[in-house]
């Protein structure tokens, strides 16, 4: 501390709450604002254009879509989905960015071309795949998988069959967004020194064993990301299914958002759509802190 009195570690302090303001501003407004909001609005009966009085239901909401069996199917899809399109799209995006972080000619433009799903809209990906699902053998994934086959694959309409429904969903999605991860990942690649390898090489490591050895442990904190990320955005699924299923068929493709919407503005009840909200978000809250405390519990280990 100076003669004066300054003290810049207060000052520092000041200067990052200074910076931090918009963003905690943004969480307020847009996070934490809607979500007390819909807590209340789900002890109510409150329902669109109704003429009855608003009046305090207490749990009976919560009590009715645990006993509905649409909501009970969006719940099992989400947590089926997100078993199917974590692991899955985040081991191709190593793949991916294994493949590219190589220096040859021309990945530039593998880099583009692998990240160009990700700036499309969901909407044009969702519609192209409905044309790559389609029934009868004129289908372009069925004629693909006769042509392998040699014959033998019997043509399937993929998007209403519930065996099927939910898989096609998941290939659209992991095909969509695997880019997003593989950029990330190829960054942390990129960001681990040379010298490590160099080293590796020197005490006789071959490919695989500097793989396991140096290439996971260094890119631990960028898989930790992209699994978080990939499994909220897992249990935001509503685009695709509103586009290619429905929720169907016989709810094998529903989902909680789109169980939330379709209750909010297709039935007017919001009291129970914003129920379904809380019970989402909590969810989503639970499986973030769950894989931060193993993180942080590995980290310890370590």
């Amino acid at each position: 501390m100076t003669s004066s009195g300054y003290q810049p570690g207060k000052q520092n302090v000041r200067q990052a709450w200074l910076f931090a303001l918009p963003a905690l501003l943004g969480l307020l407004c847009f996070v934490l604002l809607p979500f007390v909001l819909s807590v209340i609005i789900s002890f109510t009966n409150l329902r669109l254009g109704s003429p009855l009085p608003l009046e305090f239901m207490g749990f009976s909401q919560y009590q009715r879509i645990f006993t509905d069996q649409a909501f009970l199917a969006a719940l099992r899809n989400n947590a089926l989905f997100a078993l199917i399109v974590v692991p899955l799209q985040t081991g191709l995006a190593l793949l991916l960015a294994l493949l590219i972080n190589q220096p040859l000619h021309g990945m530039v433009f593998f880099r583009s071309l692998f990240f160009m799903p990700v700036v499309f809209p969901l909407s044009l990906v969702a519609v192209v795949w409905i044309l790559v699902f389609a029934p009868g053998p004129q289908g372009l994934l069925n004629q693909v998988l006769e042509t392998i086959t040699l014959g033998s694959w019997q043509a399937r309409d993929f998007l209403h069959d519930p065996a099927w429904a939910l898989p096609a969903i998941s290939l659209t999605s992991i095909w969509q967004g695997v880019g997003f991860q593989m950029v990330i990942l190829l960054a942390a690649l990129q960001g681990i020194p040379h010298e490590l390898y160099e080293a590796a090489r020197v005490d006789g490591a071959d490919r695989w064993q500097q793989f396991i050895c140096i290439t996971l442990p260094q890119l631990r904190n960028a898989i930790i990301f992209v699994v978080l990320v990939t499994t909220i955005l897992a249990f935001r699924l509503f685009d695709q299914v509103q586009i290619m299923t429905q929720g169907g068929p016989n709810h094998a493709t529903t989902t909680v958002m789109y169980e939330a919407v379709n209750s909010a503005f297709g039935s007017q009840q919001v009291a129970r759509a914003a129920a379904m909200t809380v019970v989402f978000f909590t969810i989503v809250l639970l499986i973030t802190l769950l894989q931060r405390a193993v993180s942080r519990h590995e980290r310890v280990i370590e």
